[in-house]
């Protein structure tokens, strides 16, 4: 008999009606409002256990009877909560067929007749095993048995027999439990960031500390460190305890079985609980959450690891096998960890450098690594130098991979020391119904939805930044649109932003409701309205096409039916007809070439010169030769292949010589000297080495090589955001190409070559890269400067810009 078998009436046992006053018991217990956590699961556990042995006596399960009544679930782990279901297993020895029927009918009638939420099976130990081996999540639930009534002996076989059982095929159910587990989440969410959360089920819930119990029984998880439920003053333990008494508070208010926190029950649950209010108690949920989510990554990871890596000889070449990622970071065992080289008290980026590296390869943080930053990381000068900044927007456009490395960081205390200003949108409720998640979860989401339109907008850092900080005037009273805006100008401040950008950035975070609220109060194809959205902006083109991929984002990472086609047409329209009122975003023009440049080109020859950068890691390299075809792709293709990478370039030309200056930082270590990048240079202009072709074949070698974990050998660059070319009139007529596209090694190299294979001539360029994004504009003489050769040359070029790794 299984849990959906319902015994026929005619099998009715006698007195089967002593149950009857069981559910009035339990109505009584729930109705003490001195009975709350730990003590009303106490009491309802004890209610139900003494009516199960009671009633196990009358029907005869004893010891040695060949019966035995055992719990599962919430009673087997002592966890019952209010209306939780009642799972228990009716085991026998087959030895009394006969009396099988009429002893679990009477067992479970009375159950029924008392409006109890029943799951039974009727299991011999063989076929216990059996269900253990067949079906991973009954195993789970298998491993939880606790002794009631009956036969001991035989209880004690059969889930002694289970969890044997469960430790010597673990290691091949893994993958099964793994993937049961993401589709509960998938349906679920998380529950440290949903309005609200499924304690049970959803992701940092109850059911992930019962599996990382059951990855601790088949000895496949380590302590987990400071998370280990066993260890004093654990935030784990505390945090179950916490899920489990919201969770009996949630059955109690609703007078049923409901795992999921209503936000019209949130007062109530609050009060019982001696919560502030339900802001305060969705923050305990919140971080109860994240601690738990936290302990399942590591022990899926140590899980995961201990089943991968087979024999001693394997674990050490594991432990030994290091990839670098970036400075100071590399990856061992499929976790982003520390090189041996890095200090971290004399390295304020290399949290940074961190979590960039994790988001941009897709790869966890390892714990150790993590407190190793915590506990002795340099706190980030003020203002943060240009490298620090342009981590942090790498981190930020990989989209969703970003959000596992800021949780991580988050949690470590080290994404606050970085925002001190998050700590009032930490797990901060929304305030409307609309709103899917907490307020910090809700930056960011937008910050990812924002990532898929960086290449749609000039300044997508400031689009990034601006989606990270768009609330962070929440939780603060007054407008959180003008508190937000000044704390974005403080924060751009600290982030080395020159004033322009602070002001653009505080003005888009004041604003970033006025477009939603425009369109669905107002005319938006009304010219005065139009005028009027200008004159808010202070007539700032680059402001208004903010805005609007803003809006986009920011209502996508809000819930489900906030953004649909016709609202997006709306707003794009209105920002159309916004910059066309304003003129027009500005057009790049040439920056001039300084005097000493010039003079250098005057004396003729080649020359190749460094100095120092803004940032501690920038390098400036000049570049000056007489002009050719395809000379730009192969000055930035040494460069490339020197280890360099460009972060943005000025293009230009004097008397018959190009003028190229790049702003480069090294990939690993210091670049090299000025007379070893000239001697490259001279080879590869004297035809000795084709630098594009060199770096293609790099990029080709690298893909199959990986290493234990199965990874590509090389970082690899993610972002969402499609490239996107279009042409521009240019000073005096002359057509410009802009690209904007995700940044890659040899990137510029490669659009060079592909324009000089167009015989198209570069007059003058500049190249920027704004975090993972690359904005360059190309002012260009074409051969043929018709539509449709235009529309090739630009094809051509985005072809080119898929990453080669």
């Amino acid at each position: 008999m299984n849990a959906d078998q319902r015994p026929s009436e005619a099998g009715r046992a006698p007195g089967s009606t002593s149950g009857a006053t069981l559910g009035a018991a339990r109505s009584v217990l729930l109705q003490d409002d001195s009975l709350v956590g730990a003590r009303q699961r106490e009491a309802i556990g004890a209610l139900f256990e003494d009516w199960l042995v009671e009633r196990a006596r009358s029907l005869g399960i004893v010891e040695r009877s060949g019966f035995a009544v055992v719990a599962v679930g919430s009673l087997g782990r002592r966890e019952m909560v209010g209306y939780s279901d009642l799972d228990l297993i009716l085991v026998h020895d087959d030895r009394y067929p006969e009396r099988l029927s009429e002893v679990a009918d009477g067992l479970w009638y009375p159950l029924w007749d008392a409006g109890i939420s029943l799951d039974h099976s009727v299991r011999s130990v063989p076929e216990a095993m059996r269900v253990t081996r067949e079906d991973a999540t009954a195993a789970l639930g298998l491993l939880d048995s606790r002794f009631i009534a009956g036969d001991e002996d035989l209880a004690r076989l059969m889930t002694v027999s289970v969890r044997n059982l469960w430790r010597s095929e673990a290691r091949m159910r893994l993958p099964q439990v793994i993937e049961a587990a993401e589709d509960r989440w998938r349906r679920t969410g998380d529950i440290a960031h949903r309005a609200e959360p499924d304690l049970k089920n959803g992701r940092g819930g109850l059911r992930d500390i019962q599996l990382l119990n059951a990855l601790a029984l088949a000895q496949l998880t380590d302590g987990l460190a400071r998370l280990d439920p066993g260890t004093e003053g654990s935030p784990l333990p505390r945090a179950y305890d916490f899920l489990l008494a919201a969770r009996g508070e949630a059955h109690r208010i609703a007078g049923r079985a409901r795992d999921q926190i209503r936000a019209q029950d949130a007062d109530d649950i609050a009060a019982a609980l001696g919560v502030a209010d339900r802001f305060e108690l969705s923050r305990r949920i919140s971080d109860a959450g994240r601690t738990t989510s936290y302990a399942v990554d590591a022990g899926l990871r140590t899980a995961q690891n201990a089943v991968s890596r087979r024999g001693f000889s394997r674990l050490r070449r594991a432990a030994a096998l290091r990839r670098p990622l970036d400075e100071g970071v590399v990856e061992q065992g499929g976790e982003v960890v520390l090189a041996r080289s890095a200090i971290p008290s004399q390295d304020p980026g290399l949290v940074l450098r961190v979590a960039a590296a994790a988001a941009r390869n897709r790869l966890p943080i390892n714990g150790p690594a993590l407190e190793r930053l915590a506990t002795y990381g340099a706190p980030m000068p003020e203002p943060w130098s240009s490298e620090a900044l342009a981590d942090l927007l790498v981190l930020l456009a990989s989209g969703h991979d970003m959000a596992g490395p800021i949780e991580a960081l988050d949690r470590a205390g080290l994404w606050g020391a970085l925002f001190p200003e998050w700590d009032r949108v930490r797990d901060l409720p929304p305030r409307d119904g609309i709103h899917t998640w907490t307020v910090d979860r809700h930056l960011i989401e937008t910050v990812a939805a924002a990532a898929e339109l960086t290449t749609s907008v000039s300044r997508p850092d400031l689009l990034l930044l601006g989606a990270l900080l768009h609330d962070i005037g929440k939780g603060r009273g007054g407008d959180h649109c003008a508190v937000g805006a000044e704390l974005a100008e403080h924060i751009g401040r600290r982030l080395g932003l020159w004033e322009p950008d602070r002001r653009l950035l505080a003005e888009l975070v004041r604003h970033h409701l006025l477009l939603h609220r425009v369109v669905t109060r107002r005319d938006p194809a009304d010219p005065e309205v139009v005028a009027r959205v200008a004159d808010v902006l202070g007539g700032s083109a680059v402001l208004a096409e903010l805005l609007g991929a803003l809006s986009d984002a920011d209502s996508r990472a809000t819930g489900p039916g906030v953004w649909g086609e016709w609202k997006a047409t709306l707003i794009s329209g209105l920002v159309e007809r916004v910059v066309a009122h304003i003129g027009g975003a500005p057009v790049p023009a040439p920056d001039p070439i300084p005097p000493d440049l010039r003079e250098l080109a005057d004396r003729g020859g080649l020359h190749v010169s460094l100095r120092p950068g803004d940032g501690p890691n920038m390098t400036i390299v000049t570049m000056i030769a007489p002009d050719r075809p395809g000379l730009l792709s192969k000055m930035a293709g040494v460069l490339a292949l020197s280890g360099l990478h460009a972060h943005s370039a000025t293009v230009a030309g004097h008397a018959g010589h190009a003028v190229d200056s790049f702003v480069v930082m090294p990939t690993f270590g210091g670049p090299p000297d000025a007379p070893l990048l000239r001697q490259r240079l001279a080879a590869v202009l004297d035809g000795d080495r084709d630098p594009v072709a060199e770096l293609a074949a790099r990029a080709a070698a690298r893909l199959p090589e990986a290493g234990v974990s199965g990874r590509p050998a090389v970082p690899v660059s993610r972002t969402a955001a499609p490239p996107r070319a279009r042409w521009l009139a240019g000073p005096h007529g002359r057509p410009l190409l802009e690209l904007r596209a995700a940044d890659d090694e040899g990137l510029l190299a490669r659009v060079a070559a592909e324009l000089e294979k167009a015989r198209a001539d570069v007059a003058w360029a500049k190249v920027s890269t704004l975090g993972a994004t690359a904005v360059d504009t190309f002012c260009l003489s074409l051969p043929d400067d018709g539509p449709a050769a235009r529309h090739a040359v630009a094809a051509a070029v985005l072809a080119v810009c898929a990453p080669t790794r």
